[in-house]
């Protein structure tokens, strides 16, 4: 089949996302979507978006970013969707061609019934572009210190990795830990066996590479977040049939953890990340200030320990 190029858009304000309602006439029709559709011939994808919002939605977008690209095909029709993040625009939003619209907080996307190929927008929208992991062999006061230092900075999204903790060690460490996430409105993913949900409910677990080899369906119920460790395309691939949500990709740059592995570069980063079907972190020798490059590479943002 031959796939068409559509672009939609994840349009915030004021901490909620806007989606419309499909015609009952249309495809996939009556389902809720992100605005947008398809790019005509010789029409830059930017240029679609902007178009497609004022027809749709009388509005001009003034600041927009790369999402994510997906990939997908349904029996009748194969669809590439550009997917960007609009997060300034001018106009009141409504729904210029009689389409119903709402504004609803990211939590809540996943309770409306959308096309099988926004699942991974949805997740992409809910997820920060900042995925932050605790650093190695922390006293139990300095990891708290730690954390609320990087809470007040704003930080929603936290990897508590440990390895040198003894499983009970790490379980009652991560449990203050998550209630103070919690309070401040953030979230706690544990490093590791998706077991460990089982004895503290935190909000994910993330599986290390070689614990993802074990995996060929998802481990853990869908109200967690998934998150895994890859290094390569293959990993990748399988860590998406395992039903992860999300990865991290490195090493992007040598690290001072591991200075003899070759990191892949943006380039290649690029390449893996554009072909997924999953939000994609980089990982590796990158922080704050490559955030920018992430996201023009296909990547959902960054993710590290000494960067933030």
């Amino acid at each position: 089949m031959k796939r068409i190029l559509v672009v939609a858009a994840v349009i915030r304000s004021e901490g909620k996302i806007l989606i419309a309602q499909r015609a009952s006439d249309a495809h996939q029709g009556g389902l809720w979507e992100f605005p947008g559709g398809k790019v005509e011939a010789g029409e830059t994808v930017v240029a679609a978006l902007r178009r497609e919002l004022e027809e749709e939605l009388g509005i001009i977008a003034t600041s927009y970013r790369p999402l994510i690209r997906i990939t997908h095909d349904y029996p009748d029709k194969s669809v590439c969707l550009d997917v960007w993040e609009v997060s300034a625009f001018s106009g009141q939003a409504h729904g210029r061609e009689g389409q119903p619209v709402r504004w609803v907080v990211p939590g809540e996307l996943p309770d409306y019934a959308f096309p099988a190929a926004n699942h991974p927008i949805i997740t992409a929208a809910r997820l920060p572009a900042r995925y932050v992991i605790t650093p190695d062999a922390l006293g139990p006061a300095e990891y708290l210190h730690w954390l609320d230092e990087r809470l007040e900075r704003g930080v929603s999204l936290l990897l508590f990795r440990a390895p040198a903790l003894a499983v009970d060690a790490y379980l009652q460490q991560a449990a203050r830990m998550l209630m103070r996430c919690h309070r401040a409105g953030a979230k706690l993913i544990l490093h590791g066996d998706p077991d460990f949900l089982r004895e503290l409910p935190a909000d994910g677990v993330h599986l290390p590479a070689q614990m993802l080899r074990r995996f060929s369906q998802r481990p853990v119920a869908g109200r967690f977040w998934l998150g895994a460790s890859v290094h390569n395309a293959a990993e990748l691939q399988h860590a998406e049939t395992a039903g992860v949500d999300f990865v991290t990709l490195s090493p992007v740059r040598p690290t001072l953890s591991h200075p003899d592995a070759a990191g892949l570069g943006w380039e290649k980063f690029s390449e893996i990340a554009q072909a997924a079907h999953v939000p994609v972190y980089a990982l590796g020798g990158v922080g704050e200030a490559d955030v920018q490059e992430a996201w023009q590479s296909g990547g959902q943002g960054v993710a590290g320990i000494r960067g933030f």
